[in-house]
């Protein structure tokens, strides 16, 4: 760190955190040096969606928000949603597809399919596409990953 550095406080997946920063370090960059590699370095432009996470519950791009920007506020990342011994629902469901190959683009597709499911009471396709537009899958073709997740929804739908 630098002279110029600042500290950033906000609570991460479920914990409250303190980090040094440095005035034009990304959220990502911080997540990434702070070891919650998860979250992935996809395109650096906010078009991938390889880097999402949920702030205060909504799907951003972490390549995009400097760390500053998340003082006092609420992160989530792939780390707090699920482990390989207990995985979320949306996780196994993947799993269960076969609908991981490299596995880049799913901490992202997790993301942004718990903003969906944490966020709304309607599943329709539309709705389903709006939140999951932006997360780029370069190997599957995305059928398995939405099957996993329509199962996903499809029993939280026949809960209510």
């Amino acid at each position: 760190m630098t002279s110029n550095s600042k500290t950033v406080s906000f609570t991460l997946n479920g914990e409250a955190k303190t980090f040094a920063t440095e005035p034009d370090e990304k959220l990502l960059t911080l997540l990434r040096r702070e070891g919650y590699r998860g979250t992935k370095f996809g395109c650096g432009q906010g078009t991938c969606g390889a880097c999402t996470v949920l702030l205060d519950d909504r799907a951003i791009y972490a390549c995009l928000l400097y760390s500053q920007q998340a003082e006092g506020r609420s992160i989530r990342t792939i780390e707090g949603m699920g482990s390989f011994d207990n995985p979320c629902d949306f996780q196994q469901e993947l799993i269960n597809a076969g609908a991981v190959q490299c596995g880049y683009c799913i901490p992202g597709m997790v993301m942004s399919a718990t903003a969906l499911m944490e966020a709304e009471n309607d599943f329709d396709d539309e709705i389903v596409r709006e939140y999951m537009d932006g997360n780029l899958c370069r190997c599957t073709g995305y059928e398995k990953i939405w099957a996993a997740l329509r199962k996903v929804l499809d029993r939280k739908e026949a809960s209510k």
